[in-house]
């Protein structure tokens, strides 16, 4: 295993669940990190899907001293060099290009990639990478398609995100070649616009206590 994807699996330290997040108001970054690393969840994905995301990430790095924050939807290097600037301690990437893998190459900051089909993995596996985003994991075959993988690309794993529900993550876990899911569940925009961090807190703590 390459020390990237060490570093990475040490980051996220056994946790099932990533919160993945999309911070309108970027007053709400600190109580959510806050609330979702008291229930469990201290890594979470802060999406580059609005305008204030990169302060988010720049204040939850600052500020929450028990969150591993990380930045998603990461398009291109430009955006990949302000995510690490701003704090994130690891990037996640909807796709796979190879100027991403070449910034990821030259960076401190781990790159989870998304990837879907085999040459993609693949390709991402001949730049040293062993761990995936799969997604849109229900999207494009779900546990099926994990399943099928496991076997010709046996040294692969995955954080499946894209679909993923409290009902199906329990199933997407029990697979020998899933490491984590990603999800929105565990942090809903309306929890988040009516500032109920206690609800948050409690359904991160649920969500905490899956298995792998």
């Amino acid at each position: 295993m390459t020390s990237k994807t060490e570093k990475l699996l040490s980051l996220l330290n056994g946790q099932p669940v990533i919160p993945v997040l999309k911070i309108a108001n970027v007053a709400d970054a600190v109580p959510l990190a806050r609330a979702l690393s008291r229930g469990g969840l201290p890594a979470i994905e802060i999406t580059l899907r609005t305008a204030d995301a990169l302060e988010a990430i720049r204040r939850v790095a600052a500020e929450v001293e028990d969150a591993i924050v990380g930045a998603g939807t990461i398009l291109d290097v430009k955006q990949f060099d302000e995510a690490a600037a701003a704090g994130s301690k690891f990037i996640v990437s909807p796709g796979i290009t190879s100027q991403l893998l070449d910034a990821a190459k030259d960076s401190p900051v781990p790159l989870l990639p998304g990837a879907i089909t085999p040459g993609e993995i693949m390709a991402a596996r001949e730049a040293g990478l062993r761990f995936l985003k799969f997604f849109p994991a229900e999207q494009s075959g779900g546990i099926a398609s994990l399943k099928a993988f496991a076997s010709p690309l046996a040294d692969v794993k995955f954080c499946p995100t894209g679909g993923i529900t409290a009902k199906n993550a329990a199933d997407y876990l029990n697979l020998p070649n899933v490491i984590c899911v990603g999800g929105s569940w565990v942090a809903p925009d309306d929890l988040i616009k009516a500032g109920k961090w206690d609800e948050i807190e409690a359904l991160a703590r649920e969500a905490s206590k899956l298995v792998k």
